[in-house]
């Protein structure tokens, strides 16, 4: 199997909300191992390791500070936390500091949802000449229910393929967490 190898780890929006209890995504005790998987690997190689932390509005799941709204997985030492209010990662943080202060020029995506602020800040990565590692197994998010003129439901799994489909060729999506590793960021940029 082929690897490919990213110098950061971004968490999107991994939250209690969203990863335990009867109001998770679907299948989230699988995808609470292999995230666990990504950051101890990215751990292990030392590379950053960012959280964002969505700042959900008041009545919401992750309204901030209510029971939704922790990161699942605790930050360790050194790791870095940014709050948003924006699906887009990059709006009203430092992020796009961050990254340029820590050499990062290869992100690796994982996190909630798929098509909401992981695909936002996926793009908006993108747009800042980053490359990314999207991990098809690594992303969440709910079954979307059925709509207008009697279109059927769409069950989570496909709903996270179809967002990940829209991100267009410049992402590199993985077939599995597997597929990923991390290593370092040369200074030079080689």
């Amino acid at each position: 199997m082929d690897v490919a190898k990213a110098d950061a780890l971004l968490l999107v929006d991994v939250q209690c909300a969203f990863m335990e209890g009867p109001d998770a995504v679907p299948d989230h005790l699988a995808l609470q191992v292999r995230i666990a998987r990504l950051l101890a690997r990215a751990r292990q190689a030392g590379v950053p390791v960012i959280f964002l932390q969505n700042d959900g509005a008041p009545g919401s799941p992750d309204a901030a500070h209510s029971a939704g709204w922790p990161l699942y997985f605790p930050p360790a030492e050194g790791e870095h936390v940014l709050f948003k209010t924006d699906d887009d990662g990059f709006v009203d943080t430092e992020l796009q500091a961050l990254l340029t202060a820590l050499g990062v020029r290869c992100l690796a995506f994982c996190g909630l949802l798929s098509e909401m602020c992981l695909a936002a800040t996926v793009r908006a990565a993108l747009q800042r000449g980053f490359d990314v590692l999207l991990p098809h197994d690594a992303h969440a998010t709910y079954d979307v229910p059925p709509g207008p003129g009697g279109s059927p439901g769409v069950p989570a799994a496909l709903a996270a393929r179809a967002a990940e489909w829209s991100l267009g060729d410049e992402v590199q999506i993985l077939a599995s967490v597997e597929a990923l590793a991390f290593s370092l960021a040369s200074p030079t940029g080689g």
